[in-house]
């Protein structure tokens, strides 16, 4: 395979960022992000292999990472001081990493229930979709969509009738407590007859707890 360089896959005439940008813009959904430093992007891009005319190569080049829906969920990108770790800190591409990478699966997205959202790139079959890890099954569950459909959902779809039954009234208050490459854990967890978003008790813990649960799911 053709090791191709930064320059390379940046496309500056059909680069995916204005229309992606677009897409965020205009969704109902909250976002932030911090540009990522140049350097930062263009070493992303290089390890991942990824063009920016992709929605991937994009937010991999142009953010640090993305903060959606007032902080519930933390999209990856090049890294940097807004979000903890990268694409390829997450996933083993680099020198620093921020977890123990999962074989046959691309860290994407988590969220401050102890989800995951990661691209199948092997472990089911290498189908190229967005699977998550549901906190509330500890297993890995197909999304049926492709990383572009994904940013969609992320802009656009209802996250609060996806995350109905983690979340807990005055949660969005509650998102000062976490730090930093922290989520919170459920008592009882979220995987237990008794564990709820509206009845468990919550304290943050540091991601790489939560991650653990992912790694060991089949």
């Amino acid at each position: 395979m053709n090791n191709r360089s930064a320059d390379e896959l940046i496309d500056q005439e059909n680069h995916a960022w204005p229309e992606l940008k677009a897409l965020m813009d205009q969704g109902g959904n909250t976002y932030t992000y911090v540009p990522a430093k140049p350097e930062m992007g263009k070493n992303t891009l290089h390890q991942l292999q990824v063009s920016t005319r992709s929605y991937l190569g994009a937010v991999a080049y142009e953010t640090e990472g993305m903060v959606v829906d007032r902080g519930w969920i933390t999209l990856l990108g090049a890294g940097g001081e807004s979000v903890y770790g990268s694409l390829t800190s997450w996933n083993g591409l680099s020198a620093e990493l921020a977890v123990e990478a999962l074989p046959g699966m691309m860290v994407v997205a988590y969220d401050v229930a102890g989800g995951f959202f990661a691209l199948d790139t092997g472990k089911y079959g290498g189908t190229g979709q967005i699977y998550y890890f549901a906190p509330d099954a500890l297993e890995w569950e197909s999304t049926e969509l492709s990383f572009s459909e994904f940013m969609t959902w992320l802009a656009e779809g209802d996250l609060q009738l996806f995350y109905e039954t983690f979340r807990w009234k005055g949660w969005q208050e509650d998102m000062v407590q976490l730090g930093k490459g922290q989520v919170f854990a459920y008592f009882p967890p979220l995987w237990t007859k008794e564990g709820s978003g509206k009845k468990s008790s919550r304290a943050p813990v540091h991601i790489a707890e939560a991650w653990k649960a992912a790694l060991e799911a089949k």
